[in-house]
């Protein structure tokens, strides 16, 4: 009994913590001029995106490249396209390369029904060995059944700088 006092004690807590957040965040918004429309935007994102009545589905319309042989310090730069293929808007919440020789963009906010988006990734060939590469990137979206998808990218890093036998 006392542990669940403590509990509703807690979440009572967070509750107040969380609308003493976005009340400030709301005040320090207007005072700085900063544009609210964008604010106010960015949180119906982040509401469409952990509601479950709001999924949609995703097609990937790549989602496997294999970019080549490229020489030992090249930038390699890949992408892989998507298609909202539901009837709801489309978010992706995160997209993580696997390691730090990759950087990824993506594109942001609401994805339309029936519109495409695109995940844009460069690979610095400078890191690891060379020989065969195969790199990973995941994404989280709001969509229906699976909400994490892998990219993934392979090719071949040439060193100039081995010796021949």
């Amino acid at each position: 009994m006392r542990n669940t006092l403590l509990l509703l004690r807690a979440n009572t807590g967070m509750k107040k913590f969380l609308s003493a957040l976005i009340i400030a965040v709301s005040v320090y918004a207007c005072q700085n001029s900063s544009p609210v429309g964008l604010i106010q935007s960015s949180m119906k994102d982040q509401v469409h995106q952990f509601d479950s009545a709001n999924y949609t589905a995703m097609q990937w319309l790549d989602s496997n490249v294999n970019f080549g042989t490229v020489t030992r310090g090249e930038k390699v730069h890949v992408s892989f396209r998507f298609k909202n293929s539901g009837d709801k808007p489309l978010f992706l919440a995160e997209v993580k390369p696997s390691c730090g020789c990759t950087v990824a963009e993506y594109t942001k906010g609401a994805i339309a029904p029936g519109r495409q988006g695109e995940v844009k990734a460069e690979f610095d060939s400078n890191h690891g060995f060379a020989g065969k590469v195969r790199k990973t990137i995941r994404v989280t979206g709001n969509t229906k059944n699976q909400q994490t998808y892998t990219l993934i990218f392979t090719g071949e890093v040439k060193d100039t700088t081995a010796k021949a036998n």
